[in-house]
């Protein structure tokens, strides 16, 4: 028995390789799990649950099958797939999840999160995302037509990729002190999230307490997927897209 988590795929109609990944994870990993946890960034940027386009509709797809085989499958929002919504839940038989979200993991409590919001030295993001996230805005954007998303998101797009070109990769990892606050307040010995693009399982003491950072990798040229057996072992598991057929 086991459960799979994934983030950062970064999912978009020009890496049909990454979807090939996705879809190959869909169809003969994630049935034998117990579940399957997507923290944040499944898609590059997702304009919303209203998109028409093929993409879309293949990707609910793929959940739809996996959901109605009675796979369960928890999504939380990342920051470039915040607008995902009800509408995907339903369609899709996905279950969203709060920002932070402390699961019972077989019999172990584990805060589930994106992580973009651990990343306190990144003040330009954080305010960026309080103002994304204001419900009046996000009212606003659900009522335009969807042609006109398609060009908010585009401007936002090249936005967000100029502005991280001339950020450090300190300024975009975690805060530690972030990391044990939340731990602490959720009183969890175990952290998974994604966000930074810097996979690694991170130990450390807080309060005479050993605790485990597990940051999950994004997909690129690999694929990266955490493993988490009931006994409590786990692995962090990389593999060439290309040859992404062949995890096990």
């Amino acid at each position: 028995m086991h459960t799979l988590f994934i983030s950062d795929l970064h999912l978009t109609p020009t890496r049909p390789d990454l979807t090939a990944a996705f879809q190959h994870l869909m169809q003969h990993r994630a049935p034998q799990a117990d579940a399957l946890y997507i923290l944040g960034d499944l898609f590059d940027f997702w304009i919303g649950d209203d998109d028409p386009g093929e993409f879309a509709q293949t990707i609910k797809a793929t959940f739809k099958h996996l959901t109605s085989s009675g796979t369960p499958c928890y999504f939380v929002q990342g920051n470039r797939d915040f607008l995902v919504g009800k509408r995907f839940a339903r369609e899709t038989g996905v279950q969203l999840l709060a920002e932070k979200t402390r699961i019972d993991l077989y019999g172990k409590p584990v805060i589930v999160m994106h992580g973009d919001t651990l990343c306190l030295e990144d003040v330009r993001y954080l305010q960026f995302r309080k103002k994304v996230h204001q419900p009046w805005l996000q009212w606003i954007y659900y009522r335009l037509p969807f042609t006109l998303k398609q060009r908010i998101v585009s401007k936002v797009k090249q936005d967000v990729r100029m502005d991280k070109q001339s950020k450090s990769i300190e300024i975009m990892d975690v805060t530690q002190a972030e990391v044990e606050r939340v731990m602490s307040e959720y009183q969890v010995e175990m952290m998974i999230h994604g966000h930074t693009h810097r996979p690694d399982i991170h130990h450390f003491h807080l309060d005479g307490i050993e605790r485990t950072r597990i940051v999950l990798g994004d997909w690129d040229d690999e694929i990266s997927v955490l493993e988490y057996h009931q006994d409590a072992s786990y692995r962090l598991l990389h593999q060439p897209v290309s040859l992404c057929t062949n995890l096990s």
